[in-house]
């Protein structure tokens, strides 16, 4: 019987090691991120989006040019844990809703710096895929793709 709880004991003690580890780390990293994100969407020189599907008629019709920004965020072993455990008993899975909005977050900002660039003032018709990459193979690192794309208003010089 000792022997048995000397085998369980130690593989235990690891698990809850590393979910801790991953607990922290994650948070950290997390919230890195989000005030990342705070920061460049607040800067004053961001350029408009709008999900509008056409822009308003301008004279003399401006440049348009198809603009998009992509992004992949990986969950962390802590939040695929919580959510392997919520996903037995049903409901929300509240771990990922974070790591989805992140991803939104920063994939129109890559959006707009590329609109940026080519001197745009203003993005029409907004659109957002998603896309889970490896969730269901178990060996596999459970990753989140969105890829926002929309037609940049450039502005005649």
């Amino acid at each position: 019987m000792e022997i048995f709880l000397a085998q369980f004991i130690g593989p235990l003690v690891i698990a809850l090691v590393l979910l801790t580890v991953g607990f922290f780390s994650g948070r950290y990293l997390e919230k890195k991120h989000y005030a990342n994100i705070i920061a460049r969407e607040t800067s004053p020189d961001q350029v408009m989006v709008f999900a509008e599907r056409l822009p308003p008629p301008i004279l003399p019709a401006p440049v348009t040019q198809l603009v998009s920004g992509s992004v992949v965020i990986s969950s962390d072993y802590f939040k695929r844990f919580i959510a392997g455990l919520r996903m037995l008993i049903g409901g929300r899975l509240n771990t990922y809703e974070s790591l989805l909005d992140r991803a939104r977050r920063e994939a129109i900002l890559r959006m707009r710096e590329e609109a940026k660039a080519l001197g745009a003032t203003q993005i029409f018709n907004v659109k957002l895929e998603t896309m889970s990459i490896g969730g269901r193979n178990p060996n596999s690192v459970s990753c989140l793709e969105v890829l926002a794309y929309g037609t940049a208003i450039i502005p005649r010089p």
